[in-house]
């Protein structure tokens, strides 16, 4: 029995009704419930075969009511399934489309995919796939129309309407065919530029410096990939950010524990600064007024450098502050001291070298305490010699039960000066790889030694600085000048 089109388009079209009725209890059960990336494959799947039950309850349909040929109603399969095929994958774009405007609605971010499927897999099984079912459904056509030429009579007449019918039958699938596949084309693009969109917006603010956006992550491809490196990215810069806003606190707060101005005393004639090779340092000087009337100048310099070793330098300042409030000579200040930041350093390995001066100016007096750090220098203005400040001490935070002993020295001549520093001055490395050292540190003082302690102090950095050239600095720098008046 032969059905004529308008029957046969009359029976799908109520078979797609019927499946579409069905259609959205089963994407809310098998679709709607997988994870987001995952929807637009479930979406396909799941129209896919919605179209090939339609087709094969049309072929069952006819086969039992109108004693429809197997063969005929398996070729109604195939052409539901190539039109379920395209249809398919146009809703599994939409939907695809639908999670990615609603993820950059919403601004949620979802976690990068675990799992890539890479677009060039994607568009290599749509070709394949595409392929197989343009040359089946045409094959299907050219065959039907190779067994209906062979029916028609021999005469002219009717060869030339076959001809022209067997024409407009395979322009009008092919017209067919070329819609949905440039319907499939723009609604891939239309995609593509939503995904572009959006990565190119939130990079667009990181560039401006606004990094309170994240790229949405809303597909499981290349797009899925870069839009998560691209969040890594945003998190780092923003902790980054946080980073070097607190590092930039810090030093604001390290800065202002450390002296703002010189002692004001007759006699002296006193100029310090710190330079730090990061943001926060180890380093530190300060000027204590001691309980018997003398002035102490402390110069310390922790191992290493950066926030661990600007942590300990603002615990010890705190003790030295604390115990030289408290009477006692100066090594019983520094024993004390050593005894207390032991306690927080016995752990860590870390430890620290102190030089404490103590300047007695109504006798004329020098006392000090080494404590494994640099010997001071002393220029003699009597005889234009340099001697150091020397003597025997560990380094602060090695052992809990050292006892660290004064060293002193009676009398001076107006003009001497006392130059305190830590080791970055003399370790720092040259241009040619050689240190700063000692002989010219010496030789900058006597040059300067007329001038005042701030611009012996400052002729001293600038020719350190000269030395570096471009060298990055390596280590804090921290320098005291005194001019004994």
């Amino acid at each position: 029995m032969t059905l004529s089109p308008l029957v046969l388009g009359v029976i799908l079209l109520t078979a797609f009704l019927a499946v579409l009725a069905v259609r959205i209890p089963l994407e809310r059960l098998f679709v709607l419930t997988l994870p987001e990336p995952s929807q637009p494959k479930g979406q396909f799947i799941l129209d896919f075969i919605l179209s090939l039950a339609a087709g094969s309850t049309v072929m069952l349909y006819n086969i039992f009511v109108y004693n429809f040929p197997v063969l005929s109603g398996l070729k109604v399969v195939l052409g539901c399934g190539i039109a379920g095929f395209f249809l398919s994958l146009d809703s599994s774009l939409a939907r695809e489309r639908a999670i990615i405007n609603q993820a950059h609605t919403t601004n949620r971010v979802l976690s990068p995919p675990k799992r890539l499927y890479p677009m060039t897999r994607k568009f290599s099984l749509v070709a394949l796939a595409a392929s197989l079912f343009v040359a089946a459904i045409i094959g299907l056509v050219i065959s039907g129309d190779v067994v209906w030429l062979a029916k028609i009579s021999q005469s002219g007449m009717s060869v030339a309407q076959a001809q022209q019918s067997v024409i407009y039958e395979v322009f009008f699938v092919m017209v067919v065919l070329l819609l949905w596949i440039i319907n499939l084309i723009v609604s891939y693009s239309r995609n593509l530029k939503l995904l572009f969109d959006n990565e190119t917006r939130v990079l667009v603010r990181v560039s401006q410096g606004d990094l309170s956006k994240l790229v949405p992550v809303a597909t499981n491809d290349e797009f899925g990939v870069i839009a998560g490196h691209t969040n890594t990215m945003i998190d780092g810069l923003r902790h980054r950010i946080e980073l070097v806003t607190a590092l930039k606190l810090a030093e604001e707060v390290q800065q202002n524990l450390l002296p703002q101005e010189p002692p004001s005393l007759v006699g002296l004639d006193i100029a310090g600064t710190s330079k730090y090779c990061d943001e926060t340092g180890g380093d530190y000087y300060d000027y204590l007024e001691l309980p018997n009337g003398s002035l102490g100048v402390v110069v310390a310099d922790v191992s290493e450098h950066g926030v661990g070793a600007a942590l300990l330098m603002t615990t010890a300042r705190a003790l030295v502050r604390q115990r030289a409030a408290m009477t006692g000579d100066i090594a019983r200040i520094v024993t004390d001291v050593n005894q207390e930041l032991y306690k927080d350093v016995k752990e860590t390995g870390r430890f620290m070298t102190m030089f404490f001066l103590e300047i007695d100016v109504s006798n004329k007096m020098l006392r000090w305490v080494r404590a494994g750090h640099d010997p001071a220098i002393f220029y003699n203005a009597a005889n234009g010699s340099f001697d150091e400040l020397v003597g025997e001490g560990m380094a602060l935070g090695v052992d809990k039960n050292i006892e660290f002993h004064e060293f002193s020295r009676q009398g001076w001549t107006a003009g001497s000066v006392i130059v305190v520093g830590t080791d970055g001055i003399r370790e720092a490395p040259g241009q040619q790889g050689e240190m700063f050292g000692l002989d010219r540190l010496r030789k900058v003082i006597r040059k300067n030694v007329s001038q005042s302690a701030d611009a012996i102090q400052r002729a001293i950095i600038n020719e350190l600085l000269i030395f570096q050239g471009d060298t990055p600095q390596q280590d804090d720098i921290t320098l005291v000048v005194i001019k004994l008046l």
